[in-house]
C-alpha cells in the first residue's frame, strides 16, 4: 500500500509517503509524482511502465492490459491527435509536457471525486474528521493502545498521521473538510501549504533510527533493497550514493536534514512533466528534429502505451471535449 502514497497520499489506510524512486538526472531528479513506477530498474533497465503512467495517467495506463499492437497503435493515433493542438502534424515537447500535465491534473480530480464519494455517500457539504475516520478506520479509537497486537498499534499510528494531515488541510479550524480541502488532505504534494507535512511524512518513513535525519545508509535503503555482493550494485543505486554525497547531503555532514530533504523531494526549480516529455522525446525521435510526427510516435508505441497494455478507456472518452 506505501508505494501509492506519493499519487493517492493517505486514501483510506494508506499511511506511508514512500514511492519508487526513478533514476536521478544531473542531481535533481525526486520522488516523482508523475509514476509509481521505478523508471529505471537493476541494472539501469529502462522500464516503459513508468512512461506509460506518466503519458496516461494512472487509472488509464491500469486498465490497458489486453489489447494488441494493432489496437494500440490504432488508439494511440487519436491521442496524438488531440496532443497536436495546433494540428501542425508535430507533436512537441511543450504539447507533450501539457498533456502529461493534463494526465496528472485529471487523475487527481477524478481521484478527489472518487475518494469524496466513498467517504462522503450522503453528499454532505462537508467531510468531517469523525466521519472520515469512521468510515476509514471503523470502530478503532486513536487513544487505544494494546502493545499485543501489532495492527492495532500501526492503525493508531495511521489514524494519528491522518489527523495531523487533515488539519494541516483545514484552513479554517472548524474540524471538517470541504472536496478542495479534501483534495489537498488526499494529494499535499499538490498544495504548498501542504509541504511541510510531506517533509514530516517522508523523514518519519525512512529514518529508522528516529534522530530526525537522513543517513546515506537510510536513504539508499528506502530506494533499493541491497545486493549480497556490493558490486553487484547497479549503476543508478552507485550513482544515487554519489547524488546524495555530491547535491543532496548540502553542508556534508553525512546526513540529510530537513531543509536538504525539502530540496531533495520538492525541488523549486525541476519540473517532472517537462523531464519526461524530454525524455520520451529523445526515446522516440528518430531523425533527431526535436519534435515527434505520429509515425515516429507509433514506431515507438511501446514507449507511451505498452504492448498490450493499453485500453485507453477514459483517455479516449473524456478528452475529447476536456484537453
Amino acid at each position: 500500500m506505501a508505494g501509492q502514497v506519493i499519487r493517492i497520499c493517505v486514501a483510506f489506510c494508506i499511511f506511508s509517503l514512500i514511492v519508487a524512486i526513478p533514476k536521478p538526472e544531473e542531481g535533481k531528479k525526486t520522488r516523482d509524482p508523475l509514476s509509481n513506477e521505478k523508471h529505471y530498474g537493476d541494472n539501469d533497465e529502462h522500464n516503459t511502465v513508468y512512461d506509460h503512467e506518466a503519458f496516461l495517467g494512472e487509472d488509464e495506463a491500469k486498465s490497458f492490459d489486453n489489447l494488441s499492437p494493432e489496437e494500440s497503435k490504432e488508439r494511440l493515433s487519436k491521442i496524438v491527435d488531440q496532443i497536436d493542438k495546433d494540428k501542425d502534424q508535430f507533436v512537441t515537447q511543450k504539447e507533450l509536457d501539457e498533456w502529461i500535465q493534463y494526465t496528472q491534473k485529471r487523475y487527481i480530480r477524478n481521484d478527489v471525486e472518487r475518494q469524496w464519494k466513498a467517504h462522503n455517500p450522503d453528499d454532505k457539504q462537508m467531510l468531517t474528521w469523525e466521519d472520515y475516520k469512521n468510515i476509514t478506520y471503523g470502530n478503532l479509537d486513536e487513544t487505544d493502545d494494546d502493545p499485543q497486537d501489532e495492527n492495532a498499534i500501526s492503525y493508531k499510528e495511521m489514524i494519528k498521521r491522518d489527523k495531523r494531515r487533515w488539519k494541516l488541510a483545514d484552513k479554517n479550524g472548524d474540524e471538517a473538510l470541504d472536496k478542495e480541502e479534501f483534495g489537498d488532505f488526499l494529494h499535499p504534494e499538490e498544495a504548498p501549504h501542504m509541504h511541510d507535512v510531506v517533509l514530516t511524512e517522508t523523514l518519519e518513513d525512512i529514518d529508522k533510527d528516529k534522530d530526525g535525519k537522513i543517513s546515506l545508509e537510510e536513504y539508499i535503503g528506502d530506494m533499493f533493497g541491497g545486493a549480497e555482493n556490493p558490486d553487484d550494485e547497479p549503476d543508478w543505486v552507485k550513482n544515487e550514493r554519489e547524488q546524495f554525497t555530491n547535491y543532496r547531503d548540502k553542508d556534508k555532514d553525512g546526513y540529510l536534514d530537513r531543509e536538504e530533504i525539502r530540496q531533495w523531494i520538492l525541488p523549486p526549480d525541476y519540473n517532472h512533466s517537462e523531464a519526461e516529455a524530454r525524455h520520451l522525446i529523445y526515446e522516440s525521435d528518430i531523425n533527431k528534429d526535436g519534435k515527434l510526427t505520429k509515425e515516429e510516435i507509433l514506431e515507438k508505441y511501446d514507449v507511451f502505451v505498452g504492448s498490450q497494455a493499453t485500453d485507453f478507456g477514459e483517455a479516449l472518452t473524456a478528452t475529447h471535449d476536456e484537453f
